[in-house]
């Protein structure tokens, strides 16, 4: 009975490498616990050295980590919930006019 190649999307490896990373767990215990080769996880690890840190590109805006990414959405999110308070601290000067 043959193997069948599975084929992964580029978020799921770039995804396995900053869990590689970030877990400090060797490449044979992600690859693992992440039901993958080790030899494929180490192709994905080679290829996001050559390319700063990041696998896939697109869809990633070139940031390094994770960690990076998740820091840009979550600043982003305060500065949205910044604005929406802004406005209801506005709207209630307004209603307090009265």
């Amino acid at each position: 009975m043959s193997k069948k190649n599975k084929r992964y999307s580029k978020e799921f490896k770039q995804d396995a490498v900053n869990y590689y990373y970030s877990s400090g767990k060797s490449i044979k215990a992600v690859a693992s616990a992440l039901n993958i080769s080790p030899s494929g996880l180490a192709g994905w690890i080679n290829s996001a050295k050559l390319n700063d840190g990041v696998v896939n590109h697109r869809g990633w805006r070139n940031y390094a980590s994770y960690a990076e990414k998740e820091i840009a959405r979550l600043k982003k999110e305060l500065r949205d919930k910044e604005d929406v308070l802004d406005i209801l601290k506005k709207a209630i000067g307004i209603l307090n006019e009265d």
